[in-house]
């Protein structure tokens, strides 16, 4: 099965590391291209092509004001990335809860095998 391409698919378009630290930056708040840049300490032509693609795959808009690019995320296309990461979170859930359960488990035989004074300690 061929690989879809990275400006067509999300998935793909996030596996790039500096893709996903744009990403984060951007949830906050609309930033221009240049506080990107300042913030992430990397290159503005490195920069601008990672917006590009997000901006092709649809998870962030850009609104120009004047020479300057603002960029914010676009809540509707990451919906399916958290989506599809929800899945794991319910598991991970799920197995934290069956670790939990196996340590008080635990915690409650140790607690009823140890024996207990009763009572203050000797001085």
């Amino acid at each position: 099965m061929a690989r879809a391409a990275t400006t067509s698919d999300a998935f793909n378009a996030i596996a790039e590391p500096r893709r996903r630290a744009i990403l984060t930056l951007l949830v906050a708040r609309e930033r221009p291209v240049n506080e990107i840049v300042s913030e992430l300490k990397l290159d503005q032509p490195s920069v601008s092509k990672h917006l590009r693609v997000l901006r092709d795959v649809g998870l962030v808009r850009v609104r120009c004001d004047g020479r300057q690019k603002f960029y914010r995320t676009q809540a509707e296309a990451i919906r399916p990335l958290h989506e599809w990461a929800a899945t794991f979170e319910r598991y991970w859930s799920h197995q934290l809860n069956r670790v939990k359960e196996r340590a008080e488990r635990a915690a409650a035989q140790e607690s009823k095998s140890t024996p207990h004074t009763g009572g203050k300690d000797d001085d």
